[in-house]
């Protein structure tokens, strides 16, 4: 009896594995791409023919020996809904409500991955977000050290105010406008990463042939315990200035001795949260975090409470090398601190923990309010929770949380292979904020990235990217700007065929690497689309740098894409954002004027100019150059000077 159990067990099991199936893509209420060839794949038993049928068609095909089949539909207009059915003899497979329209892979990092629900004006969108004829699929953010053959989760969800908080923010407003505009169906492939470096998105092929990417792909961890080690290499580095140093058990014990050096330690200006977030990416395992505390004479003799937020890991809390606290407890704890334990001037407060046990996902770190970090004496709260320092254990057990940028190429294994041949009119990318202080390579990576997903789709499809917007300082020329570097990448990668780019410097927040406003981004990634794919006569593009002609001590400055004129944006009609110099390398912020469509550029003491620049700053809020059209200039330079990102590769 037992043995017939176990024969029908395995007969069980084996049927499902080898049942016909469909890849993930393919589930209720998907948009497929009209005007092009419709491919359309999944698995069955090796060798088994499989009949595929949609809107009218009917494609014979026949697993091959690893069980995958294809069949590639005739280009079909745009309407629905139609049923998309698989029948083999291993079983059927049926998916409803299909629809045939516009599809767009949404991709790159956090800005693109904002959902709606934290867009500006929430509320007000959500009573315009009932589109049925809208849809987003997301994929789940995973990574791979090879390509993997299919999603493990997503399904196409249907535009409403119940569903849309969790749509892209950038492809929802795009997909709404596209779909107001040419009344056909949209579909968002939704596929994006808070923080990951496009590296990560590259494929190893695509690495191999180039010889700015080469070296890495050759040596590239090829496991993850590899992957481990790399990762514990850079951080030595990065924290000591070398990867041959490695910290002893008697050199971490002076981290509690009340006289410890933090200098090599990883500042932060806020202690609680992640210490992925801190400049210590996937670090897990035990850790340090310290503060030094200047304190008063009258603060000293008397009973003091510290109040510290959870990390329910075993803690140990110390106070000039003395220890004060020990245990394992959740929630905000209350340490109360006898008189005469700190001293007057400086003293050091030492916290050792490890990862979060409750959230495991959390590693290392404080989780809760910054308002629970502080010192109390007489029910006065003095706040302590900024400026601290971190330091990781080298020398007890760790390990590294298989994230975005561990290792290059595994985003893509996860989140593009699975994807590929889907097809789709193309791609919107919001990425490059975690590749600035590599701007000067990615004039090599981003062109790379999409040569390779063209040529993985065997499609020159359009590519339309946002540019970074507005965060930081306004630094001037004379200090250099990384995120200038990295848009003037950006544009360059304008010379590849069907791009297309939003800038969107003038609606940034030069305090929030996130502004919230979506909706004009994605409107000027739709203006692309209007106009280049589906035929608009519409403006739509950026004043671009054409060229800059020297005379008589000024800059004349000509632009592509201003055809209508140029314009102000300033109630008192100035233009600004300009800098000029002389051969002395030297700038200086500069007086500025259109005239006859060119804008002229000058300051007294560059007699002789050589050189101009425009909105040449991380956050260049004075620049406020538009074409009459509405769209504002891209910042650019005429120089080719050494910058600050010139020789940082990749690792």
């Amino acid at each position: 009896m037992k043995l017939l159990y176990f024969a029908l067990l395995f007969l069980i099991q084996t049927s499902a594995f080898a049942q016909v199936k469909l890849a993930r893509l393919f589930s209720d209420h998907v948009v497929l791409q009209r005007q092009k060839p419709i491919p359309v794949w999944g698995w069955a038993k090796a060798g088994e023919k499989v009949k595929v049928n949609l809107a009218g068609q009917s494609v014979d095909v026949k697993a091959d020996k690893s069980g995958r089949w294809m069949a590639t539909f005739k280009a079909l207009e745009a309407g629905g809904p139609h049923i998309l059915s698989v029948a083999a003899k291993s079983g059927n497979v049926t998916v409803n409500d299909v629809l045939i329209g516009e599809v767009w892979l949404c991709s790159g990092q956090s800005n693109m991955q904002w959902p709606v629900a934290a867009a500006r004006d929430f509320e007000k969108e959500k009573q315009n977000a009932d589109f049925p004829q809208i849809r987003h699929f997301h994929v789940d953010r995973q990574v791979s050290l090879s390509p993997e053959t299919d999603l493990k989760t997503g399904e196409w969800e249907i535009a409403s105010s119940e569903t849309v908080g969790d749509f892209t923010a950038i492809g929802f407003f795009f997909a709404r406008e596209i779909n107001q505009k040419l009344h056909i169906p949209v579909g968002i492939l939704h596929s994006s990463w808070g923080g990951s470096q496009i590296e990560g998105w590259i494929s190893k092929e695509a690495m191999l042939a180039s010889n700015e990417l080469n070296a890495y792909a050759q040596t590239m961890p090829k496991t993850w315990e590899e992957a481990d080690q790399v990762m514990d290499v850079k951080l030595r580095e990065q924290l000591f200035k070398s990867a041959t140093i490695t910290p002893t058990a008697e050199g971490e014990n002076k981290y509690i001795s009340g006289s410890a050096n933090f200098q090599t330690w990883q500042k932060t200006a806020d202690a609680v949260g992640q210490w992925d977030w801190k400049g210590l990416m996937g670090f897990r395992g035990t850790g340090y975090m310290a503060k030094e505390i200047e304190l008063t004479g009258d603060f000293i003799s008397k009973q003091s409470v510290l109040s510290i937020p959870e990390n329910d890991s075993p803690n140990r809390i110390y106070v000039n090398g003395k220890l004060i606290y020990e245990g394992v407890s959740k929630g905000v704890r209350k340490i109360e601190i006898p008189a005469n334990t700190w001293k007057a001037g400086k003293n050091q407060l030492v916290i050792r923990l490890g990862n979060m046990v409750g959230n495991s996902w959390f590693g290392p770190g404080l989780i809760g309010s910054a308002n629970d970090l502080y010192l109390e004496v007489d029910q006065q709260k003095t706040s302590i929770g900024k400026d601290w320092y971190l330091m990781p254990s080298f020398t007890e057990k760790h390990e590294y949380a298989h994230l975005m940028n561990n290792v290059g190429t595994s985003i893509y294994n996860a989140m593009i292979v699975p994807l590929i041949p889907f097809a789709i009119r193309g791609t919107l990318w919001y990425q490059g904020e975690t590749n600035a202080p590599r701007a000067f390579q990615y004039r090599q990576s981003f062109p790379m990235l999409i040569n390779d997903w063209r040529k993985l789709w065997n499609d020159e499809f359009s590519f339309y990217w946002v540019q970074l917007s507005s965060f930081g300082n306004e630094n001037s020329s004379n200090e250099g700007s990384s995120w200038s570097e990295l848009r003037e990448a950006q544009n360059m990668t304008l010379s590849l065929p069907k791009t297309g780019m939003a800038v969107t410097t003038d609606i940034g927040n030069p305090k929030d690497i996130h502004p919230t406003n979506k909706q004009d981004v994605a409107h000027r990634l739709a203006a692309n689309a209007l106009k280049l794919d589906y035929g608009q006569n519409i403006p739509y593009a950026s004043p671009l740098f054409e060229r800059a002609e020297f005379h008589d001590g000024k800059a004349i400055v000509s632009f592509k894409n201003a055809e209508n004129g140029l314009t102000v944006i300033d109630k008192y009609g100035y233009l600004k954002g300009f800098e000029i110099a002389g051969a002395d390398k030297v700038f200086h912020y500069a007086a500025a004027q259109i005239i006859d469509g060119k804008v002229i550029v000058s300051h007294p003491k560059v007699t002789t100019p050589v050189a101009v620049r425009y909105g040449w700053s991380d956050a260049p809020e004075d620049a406020n150059l538009f074409n009459t059209d509405g769209f504002p200039a891209s910042a650019f330079r005429s120089d080719d000077w050494a910058g600050k990102t010139d020789h940082v590769k990749f690792k």
